[in-house]
Parts: structure tokens; C-alpha cells; sequence
């Protein structure tokens, strides 16, 4: 049967990642998520080539420092040889110029690393559902092109605008949390310091990371999921610590 004659079948997943353990992460992350599978891992651009030949994944997940090729240069590779998969980045690299060559080489999507599992099945759930369209769309005028296009981004809040459930006081207080924090600051140790619970201050904290106040990197322990740490970067637009 093929493949676009099937819209609730299972989605085969390819994880490309240099970094053995953020490989097996990713993998788990995927494996999470309904409908998905994963059929295989590279840590190597030539390795990811062989795989997508052998293994015939329907979404790629690339990402771009790979130790013997950068990874957009492997995109063409597999367009040459007539695959016709998905490509989803998932990489550190934050240059525009990257960015935009995503872009170009037609990536479904761009996820930047550190990141949690709610990030990457977000995004999973959005590819699901725009394939689902792509596969079962008839197109009879512009009216169908833009149904099927649609939803393909979610835009970040606008700067100042707290989400749904967020106090303007108690933002104000994760944030002066974030200043005070020599270095970076888990969700746990903010919920101590500002007095709330775990999960609110790592929904705080996640907003100040969509906006753009906080970065975020990965502290991995001897066992166990890795730990989200965030530190302050300033707010948007103005010097650090403003």
C-alpha cells in the first residue's frame, strides 16, 4: 500500500545526532508521542544517508553539527537520490544565515536545542496534522491551497502579553528570581525562592524563554531525565539585567 494512501498510519522517524546520549534522548521523546516510530539513529551524515536508504523513514530528525558533514548538506543528498521524506531540524545553531538555509532546503520545522518534551511534541503533533491535510487535500482553487497551508506556525506571544492564568506579580517575582540566580536557576529552586509550586514556576520560566528573557541549557545527571536550567538574559530589545 502506499504510503499517501494512509493517513492514520504509524510515521517512521530517523533521529540524526552526533551526541549518543541527546540521541537516546530524542528517541525517547519521539517514542512518546502517538503515531510515532522510531526506525533508527545516525550519528553521522553519511550514516544518515545509508539509514534514509535502508530504513525509509517518512520524518527525519537532523540535526546540523554533525562531525563529517554539516547537516543541510545532507538534505540535498537525499533529494538527489529521490527521497522524498520530511526533514525537521533540531540543532543548537541559532544564525540567521542557518536559519534561512533551513528555510531554503524545505525543513518542516526548526526546534532549537536545549528543549523539553512538550517542545518537540508540539511540534510532532502540528507536522501529524499538516501531513494529514498534504495527504487527503483536494485542491480545486486558492481556497484549498490556503486550508491546507494553514496552521503551519505558532506565533509567540506578544512582548508584554502574559499567556492565560499568569500574573503580571508573580512573573514579576520569577523574574527577580532569574536576576538573583548566580548563573542559572532550575524550576525547583525558583519555586522555593518565590514560593509557588514546581510546575507554575517552570511555566513562568518557560514564557521568559518563548519571549526571549531567559535562555535555557540541559544539566545531565548520572540517572534520570536531564534538568532544564535558566538563565537571565535581559529583556528584549534592552542590555542584559535592564
Amino acid at each position: 500500500m502506499s504510503r499517501t494512501a494512509v493517513t492514520t498510519d504509524t510515521i517512521d522517524v530517523l533521529v540524526v545526532d552526533d551526541d549518543f546520549m541527546v540521541a537516546r534522548v530524542h528517541r525517547a521523546f519521539v517514542e512518546r508521542v502517538g503515531r510515532f516510530r522510531v526506525v533508527g539513529v545516525a550519528h553521522t551524515g553519511e550514516q544518515a544517508a545509508h539509514a534514509v536508504d535502508e530504513l525509509r523513514p517518512d520524518l527525519v530528525l537532523l540535526d546540523l553539527y554533525l562531525p563529517d558533514v554539516f547537516g543541510l548538506d545532507v538534505i540535498p543528498r537525499l533529494r538527489t537520490a529521490g527521497h522524498d521524506c520530511d526533514v525537521m531540524v533540531i540543532s543548537a545553531a541559532r544564525e540567521a544565515d542557518t536559519v534561512r538555509g533551513a528555510v531554503r532546503h524545505g525543513v518542516v520545522d526548526y526546534l532549537l536545542k536545549p528543549f523539553a518534551y512538550e517542545d518537540l511534541r508540539a511540534r510532532l503533533e502540528r507536522y501529524a496534522q499538516q501531513r494529514g491535510r498534504l495527504l487527503t487535500a483536494v485542491v480545486r482553487g486558492q481556497a484549498d491551497v490556503d486550508r491546507v497551508l494553514a496552521g503551519a506556525a505558532v506565533p509567540a506571544p506578544p512582548p508584554g502579553t502574559l499567556p492565560k492564568g499568569m500574573s503580571v506579580e508573580t512573573a514579576a517575582l520569577v523574574e527577580r528570581a532569574l536576576r538573583d540566580a548566580e548563573g542559572s536557576l532550575s524550576a525547583a529552586e525558583c519555586a522555593t525562592s518565590v514560593g509557588i509550586s514546581r510546575v507554575s514556576a517552570r511555566r513562568y520560566l518557560e514564557y521568559f524563554h518563548t519571549v526571549g528573557t531567559a535562555d535555557v541549557s540541559l544539566r545531565y545527571g548520572a540517572t534520570g531525565r536531564p534538568e532544564r536550567r535558566y538563565r537571565f538574559l535581559g529583556r528584549p530589545g534592552g542590555p542584559e539585567g535592564s
